[in-house]
C-alpha cells in the first residue's frame, strides 16, 4: 500500500513496486488508508507493508503510522515512511519512534526503495514468525501443565484435548487407551459438539485396533485416517473429515494416547498443530523426526517450528497416564482390601430386638482412599456400634482404621463400656501409630430397655430421628484418639421404639469452605423430612449429600425392633 496525496509521486513509487513483482495499492489521504486496511481485514487480506508519506492532508504519516500500530489487528504491518522535504535526522527520529519499520529519502534509487521493502517486509516475517512459535509453545507448555495435574484418566483425556484444540484451532478428540482396551475419553467441549454414542465407539474401536497393531511399539506416530474409514460427523456435524492420529505410548507401553483431529487442522494464521502439510488422501505416515520438507515448501516458516507440538503434547499424556493408571490399580486394590475388612450388610450381627442398616461409599476415584469404617458388635450387655475415621488419606489410614476394627473387636469380649473402649483404642495408637490420630463415636444399646450409653472422641455426635418428625444431636463430645488426654464421661439416653439412631463419618457432609456447623444443620433438616425406614432415612441423605464426595462416607442406622 502506497499512501501519497501527490498523484504523480504516489504512481512513481507504485511503477518502482510493480517492477518488483509486487502488486500495489495507491491511496491518496490517512483516512482513505484506514478505510482502505478494515476493509481488507475483513477479507483476510492485508497489504504485506505500507509506504506512507510523511506530509498527508489530513493528518501527519506520523500519526497514521501510530494509529496503524495502536491496533492489535494491524499492529505487525510494516511502515516505511518516505519524504521530499522531511529529510533531517530529527524527522527520520520521529517516523522511528511513531513505530515505522524504516525511513526513506526521496527521491531514491528504485533498487534502494526495493531494498527497504524488502528488508521491512522479511523483519516483520520473522517477528510474527517468532511471536507464533513463543504464543504456540505457551499453550503447548500450559497444556502439558494441565495434563500434568489430572487426577484421573478422564480429567487427563480432557484436559489433552483442549489443550490439542488451543494449539490447532480445530475441535479435538482424545483416546486414552488403557491395557485391557478400555478406551477413556476426552473432548474439547467448547469447540466440539459430541457426536452419538455409536460414532464414539466406532473411533474408539478404530483407533484400539491401530494402538493393538503397533505392537507395544513406543515413540510417537502420525498418520491420516481418510474420511470413508472415520465417523461421519465427529468433528462437525454432518461433516465428512479426514482424520490426523498422533499415536504416543509411554516406556512401559501399558497406555496408548491418541489426539485426533481434522486432518486440515491448522490455525487461521497457519500456525497450526503441525509442521508439515496434510498428505495426499490414502493415509500417508511417518514414526519419529522424519523429514517432512516435501510437504513444507509452501507453508510459512510460523507453520512448522520444530517442537511438533502435537507429538509433544501426546508424549506428555502418555507420560502422565501411566502413574495414572498404576495408581488406579493400587487404589482399586487397596479398596478392595478396605472393603473386604468391613463387615457386609448381610454379615452384621442378628441382634434380637435391633434393626440395623449400614451404608458405606467410597470416595470419588481422584481420591486417595480413607481410613473411615463403621462396626456392629455383640457383647453381654447388648450391642456395640461404632462408626470412626481415621485422619488422613492414604493406604496406612485404610490399615490403621483395619487393627482398631479388630482392637475394638478383640477388647469388646471383655469389655463393652464405650468410655472404657475408647481409652484403650487410645492408648493403642499412642504406643503402635504415634504420629496418628483418628475420631470415634461409640454406642452401647440394650435391646431390652432401649438404654443407649454413647462415647464420643472427635466424632460428628450421634443424630436421633424421633418418631414425632424431629431430629437432635445427641450432646456428647471428647478429644480425638492418640493425644493421651482424659475421656469424658459416656451420655446417656433412652430410645423409644420408633427412635432411629444414626451414625456417620464427615465425609457425608463435609465442603470445602463450608462452615461443618452448617453443614450439620442441614443434616438435621434433611434427616426429619426423610420417609419412615432405616433404608429411607440412609438412601435419602446420600441422595442429599452423597454425590461426588472428596471423602469416604460410612453410616450406620439403627432402631429398637
Amino acid at each position: 500500500m502506497v499512501v501519497d496525496d501527490v498523484s504523480v509521486s504516489r504512481y512513481a513509487m507504485g511503477a518502482v513496486l510493480r517492477r518488483a513483482g509486487h502488486d500495489v495499492v495507491q491511496v491518496a489521504s490517512a483516512g482513505e488508508a484506514l478505510s482502505e486496511l478494515d476493509e481488507r481485514l475483513r477479507a483476510g487480506a492485508l497489504p504485506d507493508a505500507a509506504l506512507v508519506d510523511v506530509g498527508l492532508p489530513d493528518m501527519s504519516g506520523f500519526e497514521l503510522c501510530r494509529r496503524v500500530k495502536a491496533r492489535p489487528s494491524t499492529a505487525a504491518l510494516p511502515v516505511v515512511h518516505f519524504s521530499a522535504t522531511a529529510v533531517e535526522a530529527v524527522d527520520r527520529c520521529r517516523g522511528l519512534d511513531a513505530g515505522a519499520d524504516a525511513y526513506l529519502t526521496v527521491p531514491a534509487e528504485p533498487s534502494e526503495i526495493q531494498a527497504v521493502v524488502r528488508a521491512a517486509v522479511r523483519g516483520a516475517r520473522r517477528r510474527t514468525a517468532a511471536e507464533t512459535l513463543a504464543h504456540r509453545l505457551t499453550l503447548l507448555s500450559e497444556a502439558i501443565v494441565a495434563v500434568q495435574t489430572a487426577r484421573c484418566l478422564e480429567e487427563l483425556a480432557d484436559a489433552a484435548a483442549a489443550g490439542a484444540a488451543r494449539l490447532s484451532g480445530t475441535p479435538a478428540v482424545v483416546f486414552v487407551i488403557g491395557p485391557d482396551g478400555e478406551a477413556h475419553c476426552g473432548t474439547s467441549r467448547s469447540r466440539l459438539v459430541r457426536p452419538d454414542a455409536g460414532a464414539h465407539e466406532a473411533a474408539a474401536r478404530l483407533i484400539t485396533r491401530m494402538a493393538k497393531g503397533r505392537g507395544g511399539r513406543k515413540g510417537v506416530h502420525t498418520t491420516v485416517v481418510p474420511a470413508p474409514l472415520w465417523p461421519a460427523g465427529f468433528f462437525w456435524p454432518g461433516a465428512r473429515e479426514d482424520a490426523r492420529l498422533v499415536l504416543a505410548s509411554a516406556q512401559e507401553c501399558r497406555v496408548q494416547v491418541c489426539i485426533a483431529t481434522p486432518a486440515c487442522a491448522a490455525s487461521p494464521r497457519g500456525a497450526g498443530l503441525y509442521r508439515s502439510a496434510a498428505p495426499p488422501r490414502g493415509a500417508t505416515s511417518h514414526d519419529g523426526p522424519a523429514d517432512d520438507r516435501q510437504h513444507t515448501a509452501a507453508l510459512p516458516i510460523a507453520a512448522f517450528p520444530a517442537e511438533r507440538p502435537a507429538e509433544r503434547l501426546a508424549q506428555a499424556t502418555a507420560l502422565a497416564a501411566e502413574p495414572l493408571l498404576m495408581y488406579q490399580e493400587e487404589r482399586d486394590i487397596a479398596l478392595t482390601l478396605q472393603r473386604s475388612f468391613l463387615p457386609q450388610p448381610h454379615r452384621l450381627p442378628k441382634v434380637p430386638g435391633v434393626d440395623l442398616v449400614v451404608r458405606y461409599v467410597p470416595a470419588s476415584r481422584q481420591t486417595e482412599i480413607g481410613g473411615d469404617f463403621y462396626a456392629a458388635l455383640r457383647t453381654e450387655e447388648g450391642v456395640l456400634t461404632a462408626v470412626g475415621d481415621v485422619v488422613g488419606h492414604s493406604l496406612e489410614a485404610a490399615t490403621v482404621m483395619v487393627e482398631m476394627r479388630h482392637a475394638l473387636r478383640a477388647h469388646c469380649v471383655e469389655e463393652s463400656d464405650p468410655r472404657a473402649l475408647a481409652e484403650r483404642l487410645d492408648r493403642m495408637l499412642q504406643h503402635y501409630h504415634p504420629d496418628v490420630t483418628a475420631t470415634l463415636c461409640l454406642a452401647l444399646v440394650d435391646p431390652g430397655s432401649g438404654r443407649v450409653r454413647i462415647a464420643n472422641a472427635g466424632h460428628i455426635p450421634p443424630l436421633i430421628v424421633r418418631r414425632e418428625g424431629d431430629a437432635e444431636y445427641v450432646p456428647v463430645s471428647g478429644p480425638l484418639l492418640g493425644l493421651a488426654l482424659d475421656r469424658p464421661e459416656p451420655s446417656e439416653l433412652v430410645l423409644s421404639r420408633e427412635d432411629r439412631l444414626l451414625m456417620v463419618t464427615d465425609g457425608l457432609i463435609e465442603t470445602r469452605g463450608v462452615d461443618l456447623a452448617v453443614s450439620m444443620e442441614q443434616l438435621r433438616t434433611a434427616a426429619t423430612d426423610a420417609p419412615a425406614g432405616l433404608d429411607a432415612l440412609c438412601d435419602t441423605l446420600l441422595g442429599c449429600f452423597g454425590r461426588e464426595r472428596e471423602d469416604d462416607i460410612a453410616m450406620l442406622a439403627l432402631r429398637l425392633g
